[in-house]
């Protein structure tokens, strides 16, 4: 069993960045496909990125493709989110999700651990 704890969310200027940070419990984090998801208030949960438990393989939502990069370092069992040109619609809470011993998925359900999200707020 692993557990996901999301930091470095906070308010960012239209255009700058942040980087968000998902600390995992447990000694078999390179088996753990991760995602990123974020949900703003009154709309569904939305996803951003995937990465393979090795890191070899990522995916990204058409939204964020060129802006948000995925990596993780499964020395420390963290997974990142790299946010560049933020946009005030980036603002949301957002989520890391892991997956264990499948490959990476755009679909929330299918993701069984979850963070307790970190909220990042964008201004214009």
């Amino acid at each position: 069993q692993v557990q996901l704890v999301e930091s470095g969310g906070g308010l960012a200027q239209a255009g700058g960045s942040l980087r968000l940070s998902c600390a995992a419990s447990g000694r078999t984090f390179s088996s753990y496909a991760m995602g990123w998801f974020r949900q703003a208030p009154g709309r569904e949960r939305e996803f951003l990125a995937a990465i393979s438990g090795s890191g070899g393989s990522t995916y990204y939502a058409d939204s964020v493709k060129g802006r948000f990069t995925i990596s993780r370092d499964n020395a420390k069992n963290t997974v990142y989110l790299q946010m560049n040109n933020l946009k005030p619609e980036d603002a949301a809470v957002y989520y890391c999700a892991g997956r264990l011993r499948l490959g990476w998925s755009m679909t929330a359900g299918t993701y069984n651990h979850w963070g307790q999200g970190t909220q990042v707020t964008v201004s214009s």
